[in-house]
């Protein structure tokens, strides 16, 4: 009888270690349901209209695809808020590139409050992209998506 005390508390202790286990690998798994192979997410600010800053996001969103083996390999978001909302209006002059990015998916937001605030002081909606998504909040999603696990990129 004393041989299964010591049992019953290893029977225990393996199965705290599995449902401890299955909850750590939950974490990873949801981060991005669309790229399930990710070896990293990231998401990149663009707060700025400067031309060579625009450009130098979209380098960087290329550079990581091949860094990483190919689009299916990295989680890669672009957020544009502020000034840098310019980026994803339709007709701009790196539309072909945004469209072949987000055809390799990489996903593009921008901030609706900004879209609605430069309406405000234009009198003129500008005409967003179809690649872009609209989020009512660019900043607070950048931080969530933080706080959710991608690691954040300011060029």
């Amino acid at each position: 009888m004393q041989n299964i005390q010591p049992l019953k508390y290893l029977s225990v202790l393996v199965l705290l270690l599995l449902l401890s286990s299955a909850l750590f690998a939950d974490e990873d798994e949801t981060l991005n349901e669309d790229k399930p192979f990710a070896k990293a997410h990231i998401i990149l600010q663009l707060s700025d209209a400067d031309p060579k800053k625009q450009a130098l996001v979209l380098d960087i969103a290329n550079n990581l695809i091949r860094h990483y083996g190919g689009a299916d390999m990295a989680d890669i978001e672009i957020i544009a808020f502020a000034s840098g909302i310019d980026l994803l209006f339709e007709g701009g002059s790196n539309e072909s590139r945004i469209a072949s990015l987000a055809a390799s998916g990489i996903k593009f937001y921008i901030c609706m409050n900004t879209v609605d605030t430069r309406e405000r002081k234009t009198g003129k909606r500008p005409k967003i992209s179809k690649s872009a998504t609209g989020v009512q909040t660019g900043v607070a999603f950048l931080v969530d998506e933080i706080q959710r696990g991608y690691t954040h990129i300011r060029p």
